[in-house]
């Protein structure tokens, strides 16, 4: 009896039971929307001058780069796993593969093998096909002596792309600004945000779910209409959170360089012989 409610059991729990044998997505599993790869590989056609047709993608679920057959002449253009990435770039420079791949932007300096190649960074904010947003840097040995650049012209492109597949996948939420007399939460929210206490007295405002003006729109969660002393004091907060914001820009700490690092900087000035 006690065997036939055991089989009963993995029976019922069928689905729990699959699930142990699907592969698991770790942070490394990026995979590319196509149309982004698509943007990505013209302008490595158009700078590098290397045809869609030598291009290759080593990088999928469950493959080896390092036992991938590259042909003569061809050039990595993919979505490597992050966390192997001094590996991938070491591998590739002690082999002669020339590549163009994906990198997260803020670390992409990251590994000694940093001056060896250029890094290009444009400030593409890509949405990968896990969920992950990503905000992209690409690595590559086909930039000369160059080991640093920022990229406005790619940058703009996949951004465009993103913005592209957005629209078409997503519902765009209108965004709305409210008179000092209207209150709401996200408003609360941003006072937060930058430090900004505020309070509103019961006798000072009534709830309300939409403005006359707003016909068959309404404010999202709620929200309360203030009087005017009230409002005046949302106004005064308001203007004093648009302060701090901009002060928390205008402080951000500045590191200086101690005198090995300028004498570092005078010996890489010299003219070159």
């Amino acid at each position: 009896m006690a065997a036939t409610s055991q089989s009963k059991l993995k029976f019922e729990d069928y689905d729990g039971f699959v699930e142990k044998f699907k592969p698991k997505k770790t942070t490394d599993d990026c995979y590319t929307p196509p149309e982004i790869y698509d943007v990505v590989a013209d302008y490595v056609t158009e700078r590098f001058g290397v045809r869609r047709a030598d291009m290759v993608r080593p990088f999928y679920p469950g493959g080896d780069f390092e036992a991938f057959d590259y042909p003569d002449g061809c050039c990595v253009v993919d979505n490597p796993p992050f966390s192997i990435l001094q590996r991938i770039k070491r591998f590739y420079r002690d082999n002669g593969v020339r590549f163009f791949i994906f990198a997260p932007s803020l670390t992409c300096f990251s590994g000694a093998l940093t001056t060896e190649f250029t890094h290009i960074v444009c400030d593409a904010n890509i949405t990968y096909e896990n969920g992950a947003v990503v905000r992209t840097a690409f690595v590559t040995n086909m930039g000369g002596d160059v080991v640093a650049e920022s990229c406005p012209e790619l940058g703009d492109r996949i951004n465009a792309k993103m913005d592209e597949i957005k629209g078409r996948t997503a519902k765009k939420l209108p965004k709305y600004e409210y008179p000092d007399e209207v209150l709401t939460a996200a408003k609360l929210q941003w006072f937060a945000a930058h430090h900004t206490p505020f309070q509103v007295r019961r006798s000072d405002c009534i709830r309300i779910s939409k403005l006359e003006a707003q016909g068959g729109k309404g404010i999202f969660g709620g929200g309360l209409l203030l009087s005017e002393r009230a409002a005046a004091e949302r106004a005064a907060a308001e203007r004093a959170a648009a302060e701090r914001a901009a002060a928390e820009r205008a402080t951000a700490h500045k590191w200086r360089l101690s005198e090995r690092e300028r004498a570092m900087v005078h010996a890489l000035s010299k003219p070159v012989d």
